[in-house]
């Protein structure tokens, strides 16, 4: 049965639909990329909260900037918006039907249809899932890139943005103009202090145009951190045939883990919706969270998605399964990224890391190596860099996590070992697999890339410490030398 608002009182046994009546809901949040995480996640909280009877003035108002975005909106707009989210456990599986956005702009080069959406005085908070890559930062900085030929061309059109900040300043200028209260801005992505980079890219490039406004937006637009987590693996042929068999037709549903989370620091002067009732977190402590996931959950995929990915494993419960990468990320987990994570409330961290491996073992999720090993160019940087540094600098042995930079630089040459292609994984990856290639001989020009690896490429300890790991990986083969690191002989 297809998925529309005329067939949600029709739909198969077992499906949960909306308890509320979406023709009573209004907009109060425009959200910029409606993929699979943004519906897995603060739809979900929201369609809890609507489903409670409260904030029905607190809808999602779709949005996005790019091609990909507009296919979404097209695909949306003939099942009324409605998604299919599919929690799927070892011992249990459950299909519900988010209703918790109830339009969606229509994307437009020039992002027109978008700053009238965000000028509406009904919209209190533009929120954002444009990925970790998605922020204009300049790698050798870690801060606002803006020399970056997309902020440069906004700069110049002001009035006609391509960029998601773009457009945000466009919006909030007209709102200013208007007299009405400015909308918070609150980032959903997977970045390190995620609201102060979001304010940085919208001060930064409002500077190159408006200094004035700039100005007005730093003293007056709130840029709430927040801290979000959920497993959610990407649609494909698997997943709709799945929902398939449960007698649904939705063409993009989406699966995930059961488990989420999200902290966010409480700072919304235009209001926000009562979501502390549904199970998020709000606390002056967003950093201490986000550092504990970004270093065990987002920093363990990586220990696990390497070796896995080298060896030809598909999916990431089966390299749990794997008893020795299984007990090379333990490990490292243990040993090295625990040790050096700060405190974090009422949360027992050795007690979290035993969570993250429960949750990649979960072999009903479905999700895979491959995505966990893309992008690594913008996430080493993020999860695995800073770890290093952090136990060099206090006088540990980061050989697990060294290691796993030696394992990357491998995977980057573009074989596995058993000598099948890997596709192309990351949006550099031409250049990745070029160094990778000259590493193999001289394995200090992997450390050299100061986009990745900031001035760790100039410690001499380091250098020495993957110069040996990346050798002897290309020598005798990772499991050899991952056994090597597990019984202490490395």
């Amino acid at each position: 049965m297809k998925l529309n608002e005329a067939n949600l009182n029709a739909l198969p046994a077992g499906i949960n639909v909306p308890n509320y009546d979406r023709k009573a809901l209004t907009p109060g949040i425009v959200h910029i990329g409606t993929g699979n995480f943004h519906r897995a996640h603060m739809a979900v909280y929201l369609d809890d909260l609507f489903g409670m009877g409260l904030d029905h003035d607190w809808a999602i108002l779709g949005a996005g900037v790019r091609e990909g975005d507009e296919k979404m909106r097209r695909l949306l707009e003939t099942q009324d918006y409605l998604s299919s989210v599919t929690e799927r456990a070892p011992d249990s599986t459950s299909t519900r039907i988010i209703g918790a956005m109830p339009g969606f702009v229509p994307v437009d080069p020039t992002n027109a249809p978008l700053i009238a959406a965000m000028s509406d005085a009904a919209i209190r908070i533009v929120s954002l899932t444009v990925t970790e890559g998605g922020y204009f930062i300049d790698p050798k900085t870690g801060t606002f890139s803006p020399e970056h030929p997309a902020i440069q061309r906004d700069a110049a059109n002001p009035d006609a943005p391509e960029t998601v900040f773009g457009a945000i300043i466009a919006a909030l200028k007209a709102r200013r103009a208007a007299g009405l209260q400015p909308f918070t801005v609150m980032s959903c992505d997977n970045v390190p202090h995620n609201g102060h980079v979001t304010r940085d890219a919208v001060i930064g490039l409002a500077r190159l145009s408006d200094a004035e406004l700039a100005e007005w937006i730093g003293t007056s637009v709130a840029f709430p951190s927040s801290m979000v987590d959920r497993i959610t693996p990407a649609t494909g042929p698997h997943e709709i045939q799945m929902i398939a068999g449960l007698g649904l037709e939705d063409a993009a549903p989406v699966t995930c883990e059961p488990f989420r989370q999200w902290v966010i620091e409480d700072n919304f002067p235009a209001g926000r919706p009562q979501l502390e009732k549904v199970g998020v977190t709000f606390t002056e402590a967003v950093d201490a969270y986000e550092t504990m996931k970004i270093r065990i959950l987002n920093g363990g995929h990586a220990i696990l998605a390497y070796p896995a990915g080298l060896r030809d494993i598909h999916f990431v419960h089966e390299a749990m399964q794997d008893d020795q990468i299984r007990a090379f990320l333990d490990k490292v987990e243990q040993t090295e990224i625990l040790p050096i994570v700060p405190p974090v409330p009422d949360t027992d961290l050795s007690a979290y890391k035993q969570l993250i491996l429960e949750r990649c073992a979960n072999s009903a999720v479905a999700d895979t190596i491959r995505r966990l090993c893309l992008d690594g160019s913008n996430r080493q940087p993020k999860f695995i860099v800073p770890s290093i540094r952090d136990v060099v600098a206090k006088g540990g042995d980061a050989t697990g996590l060294i290691l796993l930079s030696a394992l990357w630089c491998r995977y980057c040459f573009g074989t596995s070992e058993t000598g099948a292609e890997i596709a192309p994984n990351d949006p550099s990856w031409e250049q990745l697999t070029l160094v990778a290639a000259r590493a193999k001989d001289d394995p200090s020009v992997w450390l050299a890339m100061r986009e990745v690896y900031g001035d760790l490429g100039e410690n001499a300890a380091v250098v020495a410490r993957f110069d040996q790991l990346l050798r002897a990986v290309w020598a005798d083969g990772s499991q050899a030398v991952i056994a090597r690191y597990l019984d202490g002989t490395l």
